[in-house]
């Protein structure tokens, strides 16, 4: 019996020495299988993917931006005489651009948010992102996780053209347009600031708007402070009231 026990131990053995063979086969696959993945270091993988210039995005024009030319021509040396900046990169700048749109509709018939999806991606030139409901509130019919809203953040390239069409065509066409006001910052170089009709942007057909929707437009500068931030604005050409 005792024999027998032994050379069952024996034909044991070899079997779950095959095992741990397998099993070392297989990580060795799966090990290759991710490095043949992943991007050579010498970036022959990547060579087809263009990389964007300064101030540019990959699916941006070639061309810069009108408005940058004029920051980096005109605004700077103006702020850094107005200023005493020592340095140019002492000079503010804009960082990105942040539209939003809430859609109350949104609440008894979500396909509404639709249509402000459509309106702000015709505006921006970028596909919007949906903003949901972040807990329940059952005086306004609103559940958790519940679409209520969409917005965009615009950087690079298509934050300044963004702008550009903001303060010279969208705000004159405003009706009895005065200026916007100069008192909407929070103390950190930030701007807010509403916009009641989407038609004012040359984008928007008005006659395929089936609602008219308001919006909020921030705007992010590096300044410290609202004097820093307002000069920045007044300098590239947002008509502040008087």
């Amino acid at each position: 019996m005792a024999a027998e026990k032994e050379d069952k131990k024996k034909e044991a053995k070899p079997g779950a020495a095959e095992k741990a063979e397998k099993a070392a086969k297989a990580k060795e696959a799966a090990a290759s299988g991710k490095s043949k993945g992943k991007k050579s270091k010498d970036g022959s993988a990547g060579a087809d993917i263009r990389i964007a210039a300064a101030g540019e995005t990959r699916v941006s024009p070639g061309k810069k931006p009108r408005l940058l030319e004029k920051y980096n021509k005109e605004v700077v040396p103006e702020l850094m005489k107005q200023f005493s900046f020592k340095n140019p990169m002492q000079v503010p700048h804009v960082m990105k651009i942040v539209v939003n749109c809430g859609v109350k509709e949104a609440v008894g018939n979500p396909k509404v948010l639709d249509s402000a999806v459509s309106d702000l991606m015709q505006i921006t030139g970028q596909k919007p992102v949906q903003t949901r409901a972040k807990k329940a509130i059952a005086a306004f019919k609103i559940r958790k996780g519940l679409p209520i809203g969409t917005y965009v953040t615009l950087r690079r390239a298509r934050m300044y053209e963004f702008l550009d069409r903001l303060m010279n065509v969208a705000l004159p066409r405003v009706r009895d347009f005065r200026g916007v006001s100069p008192k909407s910052f929070d103390g950190r170089g930030n701007f807010s600031m509403g916009i009641r009709e989407q038609i004012i942007f040359p984008e928007i057909n008005y006659d395929k708007v089936d609602a008219i929707r308001g919006m909020t437009v921030t705007i992010e500068t590096s300044a410290k402070n609202n004097e820093h931030a307002r000069a920045l604005l007044a300098a590239m050409g947002m008509p502040f009231r008087k």
